[in-house]
C-alpha cells in the first residue's frame, strides 16, 4: 500500500514538473509574447523587422490636378513594395507646406522650387526637395482678346499673385515681345523690372486658382497649368506657351517637397523613384495633352 502511494506521488511530482516546463516555454516563444533577457527582466516582444517594413504607410498634400491624379497612378505601384499612400487632395498652396512642418504631412506634391524657396524665406521654414517630377507649362489664355497681335492698349492682363509665379508670367509676356524686363531680372522678376511697355499693360494681380474665372474680365490671363486644366482648358488653345527648353522648363519642375528629417526617407524615396518612373510618365503623356510634362 506504502509502495503504491509513493508510486503515485513521484508520478504527480512529474507532471507538475512538465507542466511547469511547458508553461515556461509558452510564455517566452509567441509572438508579440514576453521574452526572458539574459538578467533576469522582462521585456515586450517586438514584431519581426520585415513585417514593419511590409506596412509603412506614407501620408502626401497635393492639388487635386493634376498631382493626385497623378499620385493615383502610384498607389498601386506603391502597394506591391508594401508602402500605403494617403493622399490628402488641398487646393491652397500653404497648407501643404505647413502639414508637412506640423508632421501632419510626410510630403507634399504641388510646387516648384521657387516657390519653395520663397515659402522657407518668408516662414522661417527648411523644407527640401527631394526630386523633380514634371512641368506644367505656363499658358496665355484668351478673354476679351483672342490675338495676342491685336492686344489693346491698356490692356488688362490677369497673373498670379505671388512673387515666383507672378515673374514666370512675365518673362512669358517677354517671351511673346509684349514687354521688356531688366537684363538681370531673371525669376525673381516683379513688375518693377519692367523697362518697356508699349501696350501700356495694365495688370490684374489674382490668386491662382482665380485666373480662369477672371478670363471674362480680362483681355488675356497668364494661368499656371493645373489650374489650367481645372477650369476646362487646354494647352493647345492657348495663344502662347513657355518653351519647353526655356529658362521656366529647368526651373518650375514639380517637386516632392518634405522635412529634412525625412529626406533620406526610404519610403518617400522609393515614392519618388515611382512617379520618375516610365509608367507615370507614359501615364502623363497620354492623359494631360502637353500641359503636364514629365521630366524624367
Amino acid at each position: 500500500m506504502r509502495s503504491t502511494l509513493l508510486r503515485k506521488s513521484i508520478a504527480a511530482f512529474l507532471g507538475l514538473t512538465l507542466t511547469f516546463s511547458l508553461a515556461a516555454c509558452t510564455s517566452g516563444g509567441g509572438a508579440g509574447g514576453q521574452t526572458a533577457t539574459d538578467a533576469g527582466t522582462v521585456t515586450e516582444a517586438s514584431g519581426s523587422g520585415d513585417e514593419a517594413s511590409e506596412n509603412v504607410t506614407i501620408k502626401v498634400g497635393a492639388n487635386i490636378t493634376p498631382h493626385s491624379e497623378i499620385l493615383e497612378q502610384a498607389k498601386p505601384i506603391l502597394a506591391e513594395k508594401g508602402i500605403t499612400l494617403e493622399i490628402v487632395q488641398l487646393e491652397d498652396s500653404i497648407t501643404p507646406n505647413t502639414g508637412v512642418i506640423e508632421g501632419s504631412l510626410d510630403a507634399n506634391y504641388f510646387q516648384h522650387v521657387p516657390y519653395l524657396e520663397q515659402f522657407n524665406l518668408e516662414n522661417g521654414s527648411d523644407l527640401v526637395s527631394i526630386g523633380a517630377i514634371h512641368y506644367e507649362p505656363f499658358g496665355i489664355y484668351a478673354g476679351k482678346t483672342t490675338d495676342l497681335a491685336a492686344l489693346p492698349d491698356g490692356a488688362t492682363v490677369a497673373v498670379p499673385n505671388n512673387v515666383t509665379n507672378e515673374a514666370r508670367a512675365l518673362l512669358l509676356l517677354a517671351q511673346e515681345g509684349l514687354l521688356t524686363l531688366k537684363d538681370d531680372a531673371g525669376i525673381n522678376a516683379t513688375i518693377e523690372d519692367i523697362v518697356e511697355n508699349p501696350k501700356n499693360i495694365q495688370f490684374k494681380e489674382l490668386a491662382p486658382e482665380q485666373l480662369v474665372a477672371a478670363l471674362p474680365d480680362v483681355d488675356v490671363a497668364v494661368i499656371n497649368g493645373n489650374y489650367a486644366i481645372e477650369g476646362g482648358l487646354h494647352v493647345s488653345q492657348a495663344l502662347a506657351v513657355e518653351a519647353n527648353d526655356g529658362l521656366a522648363a529647368t526651373t518650375y519642375g514639380n517637386i516632392i517637397a518634405t522635412s529634412p528629417a525625412k529626406a533620406n526617407d526610404p519610403a518617400l524615396l522609393t515614392l519618388v523613384e515611382v512617379l520618375q518612373s516610365e509608367e507615370i510618365s507614359s501615364y502623363i503623356n497620354s492623359t494631360y495633352d502637353g500641359a503636364v510634362v514629365p521630366l524624367n
